[in-house]
């Protein structure tokens, strides 16, 4: 089994309808892996120098931590994906290349997503928090639960309301990228090239002692820090540019709508599936306009074209998201573990489970099947009028949406349950 992840892409302005930024991410895993959504809500933190526990190592802890709303395997503390109270929206990818990936344990690339939501109120100071910790803690470490070693540098795609900017690293050295206008596309490999807007101070200098730039021809990040050796690449270019392609083909007509329509494309590889596949989704809508709420839209389940996008808001007073929380696991209780899925304990929430129980009847029962997809593709179009309502009518009812994301997934239990044969 080759080791792949995943595509993470943003649109702005003029590429998109109505003055939005659309950002949307298929987050691709190994094919047993849970994935929930949470909350936390924003905290203060008396004491700035008490620690912080991340996946595998301790961090010191910063005075104050913003709201966020996470899609996340559900045994790490990070996230592949989220968004946080000020419109900051991450996602990040694996890429591997000339420098030579660390299986030590330090920060992973999900917990630097983590981190950088919830200490930025702008997509560039995430960025700084993410180089700033990769300089003091650097990444490494297994990405992976149960036995199989899955190790990876990280790239990272960062927006908020007016600007996003593509963030690609090898080690401790780094590169990024502003887009302020058009589309642009992150998947298993560095990206970017020429156009560098910011980087490690000592990127080029390492890159020249190493042999791999001579200091005279302009300097290519992607040409430089990637493998020269093919055979070593563990890359998806048809699916970089299939992706691309996608977002191009609907440059200045984007809307998150059509975000979706890639995010479940399975012709280009986009939503993929077998060994590694589409765990779980996510599309957020950044207006430009400051009146108006950003939407963060997430499936919690595999296969984006077999699930429903349910629609989140930040608001006062959200209670955690129960249906999409996996359950917590002692570490003196015995393992709970499904008969197919070796090493790993049962994480499945109540979401997951009745999901998984509705895609064995709609790929055995045809009659049934259409029952549940018609039903599904309903609830989403209602869910994407009302969110449309939101965003022309400029007016949210704070107290329908405290409850919008956990409402909707009770909906589409609910759709699952009247199909499926549940046992008590």
């Amino acid at each position: 089994m080759e080791p792949r992840s995943c595509d993470t892409f943003v649109a702005v302005p003029p590429a998109t309808v109505d003055n939005r930024i659309i950002f949307g991410k298929n987050s691709d895993r190994l094919f047993d892996e849970v994935q929930e959504i949470v909350y936390f809500p924003a905290a203060v933190h008396d004491n700035s120098r008490e620690h912080l526990k991340c996946t595998y190592i301790e961090i010191d802890q910063v005075p104050e931590t913003y709201a966020i709303v996470l899609s996340r395997p559900a045994w790490l503390w990070g996230a592949e994906m989220g968004a946080n109270e000020h419109g900051v929206c991450i996602g990040n990818e694996a890429v591997w290349g000339r420098e030579e990936v660390c299986d030590e344990e330090a920060l992973l690339g999900m917990d630097l997503v983590r981190l950088g939501l919830e200490r930025a109120d702008t997509a560039e100071k995430a960025l700084n928090v993410i180089v700033d910790l990769l300089e003091k803690y650097g990444q490494g470490g297994n990405c992976a639960e149960g036995t199989l070693l899955f190790s990876y540098h990280n790239s990272f795609l960062i927006a908020d309301r007016h600007e996003a900017w593509i963030l690609e690293t090898a080690g401790k050295y780094w590169a990024a990228e502003k887009i302020q206008e058009g589309v642009r596309n992150i998947s298993n490999q560095l990206s970017i090239t020429t156009k560098i807007d910011r980087e490690h101070p000592d990127m080029r200098n390492y890159a020249k002692q190493k042999g791999w730039w001579d200091g005279k021809k302009e300097f290519d990040f992607a040409a430089t820090y990637s493998y020269v050796d093919t055979a070593k690449m563990m890359v998806s270019p048809g699916r970089f540019c299939e992706g691309y392609k996608l977002l191009n083909k609907h440059k200045g007509n984007i809307t998150f709508e059509t975000m979706m329509e890639i995010l479940r494309d399975k012709p280009s590889g986009i939503n993929m599936e077998g060994e590694f596949l589409t765990t779980a989704s996510m599309v957020s809508i950044l207006p430009q306009d400051s009146n108006l709420p950003c939407i963060h839209f997430f499936t919690g389940t595999p296969d984006p074209e077999r699930s429903v996008f349910k629609p989140f808001i930040f608001v006062p007073n959200i209670s955690q998201l129960l249906d999409t929380t996996s359950p917590i696991l002692e570490l003196d209780e015995p393992v709970k573990k499904k008969p197919h899925f070796k090493n790993k304990p049962d994480r499945r929430h109540p979401l997951y489970q009745i999901h998984q129980q509705a895609l064995e009847v709609i790929d055995g029962n045809e009659e049934k099947g259409k029952i549940i997809l018609d039903n599904m593709k309903k609830l989403e179009k209602e869910l994407f009028k009302e969110m449309e309502s939101v965003l022309q009518n400029k007016h949210v009812d704070v107290d329908k949406i405290v409850n919008l994301f956990p409402q909707s997934a009770k909906d589409e239990i609910i759709i699952y349950k009247s199909n499926v044969n549940v046992s008590s």
